[in-house]
């Protein structure tokens, strides 16, 4: 059965749209669910039956596996049916109508304010690695893109004086994003006076940011560059690119923004998945109300 897997990730990379982070994880899990069937003499999907759906799943329960794996594992074989069917190679659905566990959804991580502040001005924008690190810090928090949008970001993706970004996102669609005059101010310094001096003999190079070696910055380098800065900032929670990317999701809600316009900006194909948001700053909310209010505290027990 393995040789259905690389046809299935195509149609769901081509149905789908999905980014090769999840492509993988779904190949991954679709394999594994593969090899546990084979281990017990299936050679068709035809065999597979609800049972042993269940049973793969109580497996993963058994070993340990979060909720959210366990979820994802149901999504993909769930997925994989449904590329079968549509192919013909088998005749009915043993995962439908099938129950997924219940996944507790955590609040993203945000930084405060004062964090955001320290963070942005960690970076020592009189040389060039400073400079350009500037620029990213204060982009990705202006805009809200991810990171991979963030490191495959082209030059003329730029629009600096109109301060707005051009991006694709992980399903290939554009999205046209509004900039701070900061982050566009820090831009055009970095394009005119630093970024030439990163490039050397890579003067064809299309990567807005760019390494040492003068080619595009991968995800891992700018991972380390945030981890540096944030200790740097004696920013104590764990930040990921993603904190900011919240950060500037949850910032907006609190000063008045609307929904919809955060899900634009976000590039969110579903409203709920920007409402998370909305439970942020309430729960900021409350840690203020609570940490300030001189009569939060008091016992009347």
């Amino acid at each position: 059965m393995k040789q259905y897997i690389r046809s299935f990730i195509h149609f769901l990379s081509e149905e789908k749209g999905l980014s090769q982070s999840t492509l993988e994880s779904y190949e991954r899990d679709i394999a594994h669910f593969i090899s546990f069937a084979e281990k017990r003499d299936i050679t068709s999907p035809e065999q597979i039956g609800r049972s042993h759906i269940v049973m793969y799943l109580g497996q993963l329960k058994q070993l340990g596996r979060a909720a959210s794996t366990m979820t994802r594992n149901a999504v993909t074989i769930r997925l994989f049916f449904k590329y079968l069917i549509r192919e013909h190679l088998v005749t009915h659905d043993p995962s439908i109508d099938m129950e997924t566990p219940k996944v507790e959804k955590k609040l993203p991580q945000v930084l405060s304010l004062d964090e955001v502040e320290r963070l942005l001005s960690s970076p020592d924008d009189s040389t060039p690695q400073g400079m350009r690190d500037k620029a990213m810090l204060e982009l990705i928090y202006a805009t809200g893109i991810r990171v991979s949008e963030l490191i495959s970001l082209n030059v003329d993706d730029i629009y600096g004086e109109l301060k707005f970004v051009r991006c694709i996102g992980n399903s290939g669609k554009e999205r046209i994003i509004p900039m701070t005059g900061v982050s566009a101010k820090c831009i055009q310094s970095y394009l005119e006076g630093m970024r030439p001096k990163l490039l050397k003999h890579h003067t064809d190079e299309q990567a807005l940011f760019v390494n040492q070696l003068g080619t595009r910055l991968t995800r891992q380098g700018f991972w380390k560059i945030l981890k540096k800065y944030a200790k740097e900032a004696g920013i104590e929670k764990d930040i990921t690119p993603h904190t900011l990317r919240h950060s500037f999701a949850a910032h907006l809600i609190e000063n008045g923004a609307d929904l919809r316009s955060v899900q634009e900006m976000l590039g969110h194909a579903d409203i709920s998945t920007t409402q998370i948001y909305t439970h942020v700053t309430k729960r900021n909310m409350k840690e203020v109300y609570e940490s300030h209010h001189p009569r939060a505290k008091l016992n009347f027990s």
